[in-house]
């Protein structure tokens, strides 16, 4: 089914020029604007003071990839190009194609600003991690399993963070309101 969907997303490219080069863009240079906003959302938090959320983010990308490493490790599954003949857009090197470098990095961005940063940016950039994926199929230098992968590992990962920060918290605030009053003897009258 993979190579199925990869057949029906990938046949078409090479027919359209103005839809290849807006592909093209988009699987090579996209992801550099998805850093950039990240980026600029981030700063801002942190002009504003906002540590925590921005050391989220960069836990998320941390964990998203530690997680990427070792699928690619356990992966042997290699480029659609080096298997099959595909219309290839963009040059890329052989190797293990499971999951996506491109969408792991958008994909991780994009949840990780809508969850610790700023929802509307991260929904745009949830957008542009989107097309950076259907963008690289279309290119023909990954299979549409490999951008799942990519989602997936990302959501994991900035779930597992946000789950885990958000006890942390809790646990933070129940200890304080638990502590309140204690060690001071009262008076009794």
């Amino acid at each position: 089914m993979n190579y199925e969907l990869f057949q029906a997303i990938n046949g078409p490219a090479g027919r359209w020029p103005a839809v290849d080069h807006v592909m093209q863009f988009a699987a090579t240079y996209l992801i550099f604007g998805v850093f950039a906003v990240a980026a600029v959302v981030a700063g801002r938090a942190l002009l504003q003071r906002r540590i925590r959320p921005v050391a989220g983010l960069g836990v998320t990308l941390g964990l998203a990839f530690g997680l990427a490493q070792l699928l690619a490790h356990a992966s042997r599954e290699m480029r659609p190009f080096q298997d099959h003949a595909v219309h290839q857009l963009i040059p890329h090197a052989p190797g293990v194609s499971l999951p996506s470098d491109h969408a792991t990095a958008a994909f991780t961005l994009a949840f990780g600003v809508w969850l610790f940063l700023d929802r509307r940016a991260g929904m745009a950039l949830t957008a542009a991690a989107a097309l950076i994926g259907l963008a690289r199929v279309w290119c023909g230098v990954h299979y549409p399993g490999d951008i799942l992968a990519a989602a997936v590992i990302a959501g994991l990962a900035a779930l597992m963070v946000y789950v885990t920060d958000r006890g942390a918290r809790e646990a933070a605030s129940y200890g304080a309101s638990e502590s309140v009053g204690q060690g001071v003897p009262r008076s009794s009258e």
